[in-house]
């Protein structure tokens, strides 16, 4: 039982992580109707830069004040190139577009940062907490706890603000919120704002306990969109659903394959999204209804 809840707390504090990129994922898609395959790049692009300027004694607050700015400049860029194409009704070009600049980014990080992975210090020192047999690095901490008031802060502003409003209008029907008044390329730069920043966020507090390479984003992205499907592509709390069982069932399969059969893991959470696109294509949090026509 022990071994069981040890997997267990493992497995929720990595699916954090991916649910705080299932999230991003979620948004941009529900608004935009853009599946955006670069989100991953966030992530790796603001840990490294977080790992970087630590490296070079830079204040541990500035360091991720800065990733975070440029990560977001990034997600800003990103959107006015996939925009057009969206607008256009050709959102499959968009969705290419975001698969080149997965691309184009990772490239830029190997070029002007290198290969080899860079380290960050943990937020706090101190030794693991332990409880119930089990134990969980005091970064670990850090990230269950900071994704946690980010995906409440994203919940309020869905659900409480005049602009979390408009953006649920706007992924009801963007044509009947234009004609409110609502300026569905304005809900559009917000949410890939919004998305850059919860992908910095995830990579600023993994830094510490995964040491960022620029190789290390597309393994990411593609582990938060399955999350993201999970979860409901069309429900930002499902996403995170997604992300957290996504995090467990992984823990779970590293812990009890054989040590042969370890690397196999990664390959768990996409085969829980083969079977859950068979068993609930809907997503998780979504309720099957019929129609009589």
């Amino acid at each position: 039982m022990s071994e069981l809840l040890q997997y267990v707390v493992t497995g929720l504090t990595t699916g954090s992580a991916y649910a705080l990129v299932g999230l991003g994922i979620a948004l941009i898609a529900q608004v935009t109707g853009v599946i955006n395959f670069a989100q991953g790049q966030f992530v790796m692009l603001a840990g490294l830069l977080f790992a970087v300027l630590e490296e070079h004694q830079v204040p541990m607050v500035l360091a991720a004040l800065a990733a975070l700015a440029v990560t977001v400049l990034v997600g800003l860029a990103l959107e006015r190139l996939v925009l057009p194409r969206q607008a256009a009704g050709r959102t499959d070009q968009a969705i290419m577009l975001t698969i080149g600049a997965s691309i184009v980014i990772e490239g830029i990080a190997f070029v002007t940062i290198g290969t080899e992975p860079k380290f960050a210090r943990p937020f706090t020192g101190g030794e693991a907490l332990r409880f119930g047999g089990a134990s969980m690095d005091r970064q670990y901490v850090w990230v269950v706890g900071i994704a946690a008031l980010v995906m409440l802060a994203v919940w309020l502003v869905l659900t409480h603000t005049r602009t979390g409003w408009a953006m649920r209008a706007t992924a009801m029907d963007p044509d009947a919120a234009r004609l409110s008044g609502i300026s569905p390329s304005r809900m559009s730069l917000l949410v890939f704002l919004a998305a850059a920043a919860l992908g910095a966020i995830g990579g600023i507090v993994l830094a510490p306990l995964q040491s960022p390479d620029a190789s290390v984003g597309i393994g990411l992205g593609l582990k938060g969109f399955a999350a993201a499907v999970i979860g409901g592509l069309d429900r930002p709390a499902g996403a995170v659903a997604g992300g957290l069982a996504v995090g467990v069932v992984e823990a779970l399969a590293s812990g009890y394959l054989p040590s042969s059969q370890s690397g196999f893991a990664d390959g768990i959470a996409y085969a829980v999204l083969l079977v859950a696109l068979i068993a609930r294509p809907t997503g998780l949090l979504r309720r099957v209804t019929g129609e009589r026509v």
